[in-house]
């Protein structure tokens, strides 16, 4: 006797989450720029208001082993008068990344190292120090979330018994962004608060149930 072929259905339901977290720390780019027709002269003063910036930020018991060389840069500049290329001089730019632990230290760390010779701030960034343990965790939400629509659509339809997954999609575009970036203008005002806010850390999951 031939039994009948059997056809496999299937729900594809997606599973999400997101929640909210303090950040544990913050990175910083501090910069210092420096000008003259003079390559020399341009490297000279910029290793000096660096060396500066750095002796101002250990003085904040910021540890050494926190500053990091970011990059290093030497252009020459040049304007253009009457169609001509005229030589302005060369611009030195060499860049720190700084590691703040203290996040009540930020705007101090800041404000110090702009009045000591840094003349820009770039990519204030506060993160998480277990990204990894956050986003399984969200990870772990977006799944029940998903089993629970499951449930719901299978109790709509009158199953007698609940859907099994059979397959998992991590759908988060670009894995986990942990990561709150805040610009800062070199120019503000000194003294002047950053909120870190908190950081979003969300996760999507498409499963596929068959019943």
């Amino acid at each position: 006797m031939q039994h009948p072929s059997i056809t496999k259905r299937v729900i594809l339901v997606e599973g999400s989450s997101k929640f909210e977290v303090k950040p544990d720390y913050a990175t910083v780019q501090i910069e210092v720029v420096t000008q003259s027709r003079d390559l020399s002269e341009a490297q000279r003063e910029n290793s000096l208001k660096m060396n500066e910036v750095i002796q101002s930020l250990l003085a904040l018991n910021i540890d050494r082993n926190d500053i990091q060389t970011a990059f290093f840069n030497v252009f020459p500049g040049y304007d253009y008068v009457d169609g001509r290329q005229v030589f302005r001089g060369y611009e030195v730019t060499n860049a720190i990344t700084v590691e703040i632990h203290d996040l009540n230290n930020v705007a101090i760390v800041i404000d110090t190292a702009i009045q000591n010779g840094a003349n820009r701030i770039s990519q204030l960034e506060f993160k998480l120090e277990d990204d990894a343990v956050y986003y399984q965790k969200a990870l772990q939400l977006a799944l029940q979330n998903a089993h629970e629509k499951a449930n719901a659509i299978a109790a709509s339809l009158w199953l007698s018994y609940m859907p099994v997954p059979i397959e998992i999609t991590e759908e988060t575009a670009g894995g986990p962004i942990l990561v709150k970036s805040v610009t800062v203008s070199s120019t503000r005002n000194l003294e002047t608060p950053i909120e870190q806010g908190m950081i979003t850390v969300e996760a999507t999951l498409k499963v596929k149930y068959q019943f």
